[in-house]
């Protein structure tokens, strides 16, 4: 009997990817979108067209069945927050309004004042009520296109739109909806009280399923709910423990950490609470603000003429602490374990003795601190990170990483782990795997692996977080 596929598609900002893989976990095909985004800087609106995201999906579907001859199941996972309003038959009403829209500041400030953070993170898991969440563009359409939000009889999100396009069931699933500020990620229910600050009824929104639902087919292939693309992500490199989590280093460092419990409320925190899309679990998701971004502007901005890999060397010859030199990274802003959005890049103790190996070294020791301050915040002992994105690719950077955070830090065999993560879900929805943890255990591999060595980070550590509390 031929071994099963599962296509996954991940959703991304800027990019739609999408890969075949079989039971092993062996990749098989992939393709890959780019697309350009709708921008009104006077505004803060940041749109994309509905139906565009739908014929991408549809047009890397048809490529790669075509390619590969047999896929048994599909799923999709997708950026969050960005919202699709449709008229009764799912005809769009305006373009999508990406996660990224900025225009709805006033009408979360009109959330804040009504709930009180407390209670929106007690119910939703959000600390912070911004204008990117759902709740605050939906107020914002009922408040300044009021034609709009009466027409509009189907509330999408992304997922749930690729979702319905594929299948015509009107369907969500709990991780995608965390961040809506009108989900009740306890009880895995709507929020009706929030609901009705909107003067949104229920009945516009989907009909709730777990990830890894069957929801219908699509050209006679079983199509299964999803997740959010960060929860599939890490699902794709293996966390699926406690002690286990995905740490992703591209332009921002992102963390994902399994947890069996909403962290209590504190006023000084910005780390939001999802639903996981393993039953039971939550998945708090912690992002800081620069990572591989601040590699990047030092190379092109003051080593134009070198590689990433030629600075590796560099800073490899320099030793751990940088011989003084402390970087701060906080080029667009500090998110945490301190939140200023007003923060700025620094470059501490300078001497005619340091050189780029020093900087180069100092900036992925920075963003090493900066790992070290999340473990400390997580309230579960952290025993191994599963390592993706750019910052991967780096031995040396994987190594300080190592040393500061005094884990086991381990690569992939498999790069586009998002779209591993969706593959699993259609997996489990198909009946291939009973479940997610047991799907990923089953088919992740891992790589390379770096164990703490003796160098000692304390003073430059400690010289680090002086500096941040001075400067931050």
């Amino acid at each position: 009997m031929s071994e099963k596929r599962f296509l996954g598609i991940d959703i991304g900002t800027t990019s739609l990817k999408a890969a075949v893989f079989d039971e092993s976990g062996a990749r098989l095909a992939l393709k890959s979108v780019d697309y350009t985004l709708s921008t009104d800087g006077a505004t803060g609106a940041i749109e994309f067209d509905a139906e565009t995201y739908f014929t991408m999906c549809r047009d890397v579907i048809d490529a790669l069945l075509s390619e590969c001859g047999k896929i048994d199941g599909i799923s999709v996972d997708t950026q969050g927050e960005t919202l699709i309003l449709a008229d009764k038959e799912g005809a769009p009403l305006a373009p999508a309004v990406v996660w990224l829209d900025n225009r709805a500041t006033a009408e979360a400030e009109e959330i804040r004042a009504a709930f009180g953070n407390k209670a929106v993170y007690d119910v939703t898991g959000q600390p912070e009520i911004v204008a990117g969440w759902p709740a605050a563009k939906l107020l914002w359409f009922r408040r300044h296109r009021p034609d709009l939000f009466e027409r509009a009889e189907r509330i999408f999100l992304l997922e749930d739109w690729i979702l319905y396009r594929l299948t015509g069931n009107f369907v969500t699933e709990p991780t995608i909806q965390s961040s809506t500020l009108y989900f009740d990620i306890r009880n895995l229910c709507w929020w009706r009280e929030m609901l009705d600050f909107l003067g949104v009824p229920e009945e516009k929104l989907p009909k709730i399923i777990p990830s890894s639902t069957k929801v219908g087919t699509y050209r006679g292939i079983p199509v299964v709910s999803g997740m959010l693309d960060q929860i599939a992500g890490t699902l794709g490199a293996g966390a699926t423990g406690k002690d286990v989590i995905s740490e992703m280093t591209g332009t921002i460092m992102a963390i994902c950490a399994m947890t069996d419990e909403i962290p209590p409320f504190s006023p000084e925190s910005i780390v939001p609470c999802h639903v996981h899309a393993v039953k039971g679990k939550y998945c708090r998701i912690i992002a800081s603000s620069t990572a591989g971004m601040a590699l990047k502007w030092f190379r092109n901005q003051l080593a134009e003429n070198f590689s990433f890999k030629e600075l590796d060397t560099l800073a490899a010859a320099v030793p751990a602490g940088c011989e003084g030199l402390t970087f701060l990274p906080h080029f667009c802003g500090s998110f945490v374990p301190r939140y200023n959005p007003d923060a700025h890049a620094v470059i501490a103790g300078l001497t005619l003795t340091h050189t780029r190996g020093h900087i180069a070294r100092a900036i992925m020791e920075a963003i090493a601190f900066n790992l070290k301050q999340i473990l400390d915040l997580l309230p579960d002992k952290v025993r191994e990170i599963r390592i993706t994105g750019g910052g991967a690719a780096s031995p040396l950077w994987a190594g300080i990483k190592a040393d500061v955070t005094g884990r086991v830090l381990k690569t992939l065999c498999e790069s586009e782990t998002a779209c591993l993560g969706a593959a699993l879900s259609a997996a489990v929805g198909v009946g291939a795997f009973p479940d997610l943890v047991t799907a990923a255990d089953t088919v992740v591999k891992t790589d390379r692996s770096f164990a703490p060595t003796d160098a000692d980070y304390r003073e430059a550590f400690e010289r680090y977080c002086a500096l941040d509390a001075r400067m931050n």
